[in-house]
């Protein structure tokens, strides 16, 4: 069995010796990345992302972004390609638009991004702001269409919705959705999802948090609508509870090589899912986390038996 740090020191050494070239990263996986449909056009997404909250976005506060160099180019050259992130997430936006810009790779991310003007809590969004918000995030990346907009947390989606069905009116905005990381909040996301014709969710979805595996996933599968899968580590949670333990031999038969690749597998094993993106600063983590998206992915009685060793380890302090 292949332990994390194993795993990432080989393919971290040859991603740096050969520029991170396509073909010898899926040479080490012996896989191609694994692709899903966004069910409301047929086109189809590596099922294995980048988001920018949390490390990503702790890094672009900095004045040394270049480790996010590595980063994106590793996700594109990885076989990946979507790229989420929000205006909320500090300079994540701006700092992977010129990051992407520089390196010639734009036209091979697909950009996620999202809208929330209402603040904290709800309340209304002014539609002058809203709309200056998306532009801010046309200016960042450089692209005349951004592929896909989102509410970020459920912010007054009559406004906010009705302002990105406009945009994709226009063909500005190829995709539309809206976001909710609270169980709380799941009935009103379930509610505009049956009153709005949505493209996207983005949902909090991990092998110790699968609540939203009881109405939302089979909601968005009934309603034809894509899913984006956030924080499939719990954040730091389950890097926690599972310490400096190795990855349980068992999971050889799903070709999970390290704990990333466990989590991510497991999100992305459910049907409803299109996308799972982890963020993270360092070239030789996305590289182990596109690993999550080749190779077989486990079927309903080995994420059941995932769960369950799951829910036996520590609770995170």
């Amino acid at each position: 069995m292949v332990t994390r740090r194993d795993w990432l020191r080989t393919t971290a050494a040859a991603g740096a010796a050969l520029s991170l070239n396509p073909r010898v990263l899926r040479a080490f996986q012996g896989q191609e990345m694994i692709t899903r449909p966004i069910p409301s056009t047929g086109e189809e997404l590596p099922i294995v992302g980048l988001g920018s909250s949390a490390t990503f976005q702790r890094v672009a506060r900095g004045d040394d972004v270049t480790q996010l160099e590595g980063v994106m180019q590793a996700l594109v050259d990885g076989g990946g390609s979507v790229f989420d992130t929000a205006p909320g997430y500090g300079s994540s936006e701006e700092v992977a638009g010129d990051i992407c810009q520089r390196l010639g790779i734009s036209d091979r991310v697909f950009w996620a991004t999202k809208v929330n003007v209402a603040g904290r809590g709800g309340g209304s969004a002014d539609p002058d702001a809203a709309r200056a918000q998306i532009e801010r995030s046309f200016e960042y990346f450089g692209v005349p269409v951004i592929d896909c907009i989102q509410v970020h947390n459920l912010g007054d989606p009559p406004v906010q919705l009705g302002i990105l069905e406009e945009l994709k009116a226009a063909g500005r905005v190829r995709y539309i959705g809206i976001t909710s990381t609270s169980d709380r909040r799941y009935p009103a996301l379930a509610q505009v999802m049956r009153d709005y014709p949505l493209d996207f969710i983005g949902v909090d979805y991990a092998v110790d948090n699968v609540s939203a595996a009881e109405e939302i996933l089979p909601l968005a599968a009934e309603r034809n609508i894509g899913v984006l899968v956030y924080v499939p580590f719990g954040r730091t949670r389950l890097w926690s509870r599972v310490g400096d333990r190795e990855v349980p031999e068992w999971a050889s038969e799903f070709d999970a090589h390290s704990w990333a690749q466990f989590f991510i597998k497991f999100a992305a094993a459910h049907p409803a899912v299109t996308v799972v993106t982890p963020a993270t600063s360092r070239a030789e983590h996305m590289i182990d986390n596109l690993g999550g998206g080749m190779g077989r992915l486990p079927d309903e009685d080995q994420q059941q038996r995932m769960v369950e060793y799951v829910s036996q380890l520590p609770e995170a302090g």
